[in-house]
């Protein structure tokens, strides 16, 4: 190995292995059933006067709940307004300093805590994040994924710390909309994938080094954890129960996607979801649908054997997660439309760049249109 290829090739490897590798973590990770009752405990130490950014769904839901869990506080409770975009940052800011708050909570979905971590970041306050869906792996990353007020992405702001704390209750997850969970399992779907790709490429991951071993064999367990237990979890939440399988699929679609796709790394998936928010037909489906597809697109870009794409196929089928694009909304697309969204995936500073071998929109066009053929059975003949 080390004796083989050309001077550029070898110098390009010491520089991988002289790289340090790091792993980075929210400061504190609760979750279980009735854990929201419990919420004053460990958001204390981090301050008594809160601001809490929720979204009406979810006070609707367990705002009392909260509210008793942080009955010794002083609390100012703020709706969410839809997008995490600039102006609505600057809103909540606003809100938080008029307020003097000291802690900065978090109440929703993916969108309002990314927003309640930015409005933290630019406060120099303390965060505390209380997700009410098990949606996206948003909830203990160092990131906050910003979005044009029409809800078109714009940028990643890395942050320089993560959540102080996460805290998940199940039983409020439960009572949410399967489909939530199931688009959650879609986001930690490319964990491992991207993860394997980013370490294969020996590229900095969001922690600020090459995956650890640690980061690798999380994301690793995040996948088993989805294709043993996905589907029971998905049947439970179906009828509102909380169950061992529920327990540890909340856990693999929060804590090991987050910890796997920042410590591992994030390759071709999230760069061609981010594409395909260009097309407005994708903007009424969920994060994690969009990326369980655009998993298929980075296996098929790969040339990943068709064994692994088969597996991640059919759990995508079993669960209800799109495998086409029409499932996305997308009917009868010209290349043109797809060049868009491919022309997005590959911009310059684009997560696609992390894969081993360089990219082209032509690739990610023929990547797609082959993910969609594979999705409505073409080749199973």
């Amino acid at each position: 190995m080390f004796i083989s290829g050309s001077n550029t090739q070898q110098h390009n490897l010491k520089g991988v292995i002289r790289m340090v590798k790091a792993l980075i973590s929210p400061g504190k990770y609760v979750q279980g059933a009735g854990a929201l009752k419990e919420a004053g405990r460990f958001i204390g130490p981090l301050g008594k006067n809160v601001l809490i950014l929720t979204s009406k769904s979810a006070w609707r839901t367990a705002g009392a709940t909260l509210e008793s869990g942080l009955a010794e506080f002083r609390i100012t409770v703020e709706h969410f307004g839809g997008e995490c975009s600039k102006p609505e940052i600057e809103r909540v800011k606003k809100i938080a300093q008029d307020v003097g708050a000291e802690v900065i909570v978090g109440f929703g979905g993916g969108k309002t805590l990314d927003t309640a971590k930015a409005v933290a970041y630019y406060l120099d306050l303390p965060v505390a994040i209380l997700p009410s869906i098990a949606a996206t792996d948003a909830p203990c990353s160092a990131l906050s994924v910003i979005y044009t007020p029409e809800g078109v992405f714009e940028e990643y702001l890395v942050l320089p710390r993560n959540p102080n704390l996460v805290l998940v209750d199940t039983q409020l997850i439960a009572q949410a909309p399967a489909r939530f969970l199931v688009s959650g399992m879609g986001d930690a779907l490319a964990t491992k994938f991207e993860a394997e790709a980013n370490n294969a490429a020996g590229k900095a991951a969001l922690s600020g080094g090459t995956p650890t071993t640690t980061a690798i064999a999380l994301a690793d367990l995040c996948y088993r954890t989805l294709i043993e237990y996905g589907y029971a979890a998905k049947l439970a939440v179906e009828k509102n129960a909380v169950t061992p399988a529920v327990e540890k699929v909340v856990e693999a679609n929060t804590l090991l996607s987050g910890l796997g796709f920042e410590s591992g790394g994030l390759a071709a998936a999230h760069a061609v979801h981010n594409g395909f928010t260009a097309l407005e037909a994708t903007h009424h489906y969920y994060h994690g649908e969009k990326v369980a597809f655009s998993t298929l697109v980075q296996l098929v870009l790969e040339g990943q054997p068709m064994e692994k794409i088969y597996e991640v196929l059919e759990f995508c089928q079993t669960v209800g997660l799109p495998t086409t694009l029409a499932e996305l909304g997308i009917e009868n697309p010209t290349r043109d439309d797809l060049m868009k969204v491919a022309q997005g995936a590959t911009a310059q500073n684009e997560t696609i760049h992390n894969e081993p071998f360089p990219v082209t929109a032509e690739m990610v066009v023929d990547a797609i249109l082959a993910a969609d053929a594979l999705g409505q059975g073409e080749v199973y003949e």
